[in-house]
């Protein structure tokens, strides 16, 4: 059982991984991690924690998140119900992708899954209502370590507008988070 699809995208460590469904009459089965299936297709993870959240209303957006130093997450995000636009931005200084950004369209459907490795941003914006969002990380939560950077961002420059996002519904954190040139974002390429 298992195997899964890797597509690379336009920023060679961002990866989208698709699994292989089995479907019948009765539904559908898929793995969303194993760690034999990642390694055979060389990616070395060790997730630590689980991760999910619920959202209530079309075009609600969470990020652009991260959590700096030691406290870095690399994660494997899904969305379970609903869709999502999934974005990672590259936050690390010196690399050839610094500040550009690659989206993933997430579905209940289309079961793929975004691999966003350490020193990437990570925002997502629900297409839908009722969007169940899943994300595994290779290192625990910590408040202190945690940080935001804007969505709208313009030396970032995602394009919501793509996803006819007028009025995203945002929390106060990411309301006020700073710019990317305000940020201590500390990631090295």
């Amino acid at each position: 059982m298992g195997k899964i699809n890797v597509i690379e995208t336009a920023i060679p460590q961002l990866l989208i991984v698709e699994p292989q469904v089995f479907g019948d009459r009765r539904g559908w089965f898929y793995e969303s991690w194993s760690e034999r299936d990642f390694a055979a297709a060389g990616l070395h993870y060790r997730f630590v924690q689980d991760n999910r959240s619920y959202s209530k209303e079309r075009g609600t957006m969470r990020g652009i998140h991260f959590q700096k130093g030691e406290h870095a997450q690399a994660k494997l995000v899904r969305c379970d119900r609903g869709a999502v636009i999934d974005v990672a931005v590259d936050l690390r200084k010196g690399s050839p992708h610094y500040a550009q950004w690659v989206a993933a369209e997430l579905t209940e459907e289309n079961k793929r899954q975004f691999l966003i490795p350490r020193g990437f941003g990570h925002i997502f914006l629900t297409l839908t209502e009722d969007v169940e969002f899943c994300y595994k990380t290779d290192n625990f939560y910590n408040g202190e370590a945690d940080r935001s950077i804007r969505y709208d961002d313009p030396d970032i420059g995602i394009a919501w507008e793509r996803w006819d996002v007028q009025e995203p519904v945002l929390s106060e954190k990411d309301r006020t988070a700073p710019f990317l040139k305000d940020s201590d974002a500390d990631f090295v390429y």
